[in-house]
């Protein structure tokens, strides 16, 4: 027996925002979430890097255009049902790690963010940071207007990861929508 104590001390990062990880945008609105999804890295990586599956599990993103290995083209649902078409090109990709992209000129809005994945110090899956900012349309009024709409980058970003987390550990997005198939009966009382 040695009368050395045993070490309790983890050579790990947390998984918990750092100083380090603060990042404010260059425009109005902005968030950073995180979320833990017990997929491998890569796995997660691929599928959103692939950017035709953005629409399967984003409630905002209505289509996308891959245009070159850099540059596409988003419809997304704008405030008051309105579309708004965005041209983005992706500023970084490192494999497994991490992608950013930002708005190119001509872009109905302005915006930029990128999403991180990194394993879990425990080896629980993969954490993914998601930023997004953007300069709502409209200014100061759209910026008002999408947070009436709950559009703004904050629950949207927190819903993303959400949906991205269900379709990724389930193979499904859960919802209480009706689905528009259905057939639906007269209601009588």
């Amino acid at each position: 027996m040695t009368d050395r104590p045993i070490s309790t001390d983890a050579d790990v990062d947390s998984s918990a925002f750092r100083d380090s990880d603060l990042h404010e945008g260059r425009h109005a609105a902005d968030s950073l979430r995180a979320m833990l999804i017990r997929r491998p890295r890569s796995a997660l990586y691929n599928y959103w890097r692939d950017l035709l599956n953005l629409p399967v599990f984003s409630e905002t993103v209505k289509s996308v255009e891959v245009l070159d290995a850099t540059h596409s083209r988003w419809v997304v649902d704008g405030p008051g049902g309105k579309d708004v078409a965005l041209t983005s090109v992706i500023t970084e990709d490192l494999a497994d790690r991490r992608i950013a992209w930002t708005s190119t000129q001509g872009s109905d809005v302005d915006h930029e963010g990128w999403i991180e994945f990194r394993d879990h110090p425990f080896g629980r899956g993969t954490e993914v940071r998601l930023f997004i900012s953007y300069d709502p349309p409209g200014g100061v009024v759209g910026k008002a207007i999408a947070k009436v709409m709950q559009r703004e980058p904050r629950l949207q970003a927190r819903r993303e990861l959400r949906r991205f987390k269900q379709l990724m550990e389930t193979g499904e997005i859960s919802t209480s929508r009706a689905p528009d198939a259905a057939p639906r009966g007269s209601r009588r009382l």
